[in-house]
């Protein structure tokens, strides 16, 4: 029989899990209590949210939801890092913090229905961020306005050009 305690722990979890642009899973064995706050720190910094449920609590928060099943993933103690909208913050967060930490192991990770593998997750830190993707989306968008008016601005400015050399000439000639 389920207790009340346990019930919401579940229910807070597939709300993480539904609200989340992807989750990374981690082994976190080794690290100190204030690795585990830098830790937490860095990946709130980037948009995210490090949490620890139990491995039984999650595998039935997952049943429940009909998603693909993490269980390779849940062994041993797992801390769960919640993207919020841009899964690849988080990302850069936890693998930069793993490079500087060998006592993390990313396991794996739940990014758009579909389970990934730590090598997927290292690949997903590796992308620019979703703010460099715009700024280049936007810059790709605007490159072909921007040569039309340059273009269109030529025959101005050489006839402006053309206008002031004759304007010197007959100045020199005056002079």
């Amino acid at each position: 029989m389920p207790t009340n305690a346990k019930t919401g722990k579940v229910a807070e979890i597939k709300g993480k899990l539904t609200g989340s642009a992807g989750v990374i899973m981690a082994d976190y064995r080794g690290l100190s209590v204030r690795e585990m706050q830098e830790l937490r720190a860095k990946v709130r910094e980037s948009g995210g949210e490090v949490k620890v449920y139990k491995n039984t609590l999650t595998e039935i928060a997952v049943r429940e939801l009909a998603l693909p099943s993490m269980d390779e993933f849940l062994n041993g103690p797992t801390a769960f890092i919640f993207a919020g909208e841009d899964p690849v913050a988080p990302a850069k967060a936890i693998m930069g913090f793993a490079k500087e930490h060998k006592a993390l192991e990313v396991k794996g990770g739940f990014v758009q229905n579909t389970i990934v593998d730590a090598a997927a997750v290292k690949a997903i830190a590796s992308l620019p961020s979703r703010e460099e993707l715009i700024a280049k989306l936007l810059g790709t968008m605007l490159n072909p306005m921007a040569n039309t008016v340059r273009i269109l601005n030529a025959p101005v400015g050489a006839l402006a050009r053309a206008i002031n050399a004759v304007a010197q000439q007959k100045e020199a000639v005056a002079a």
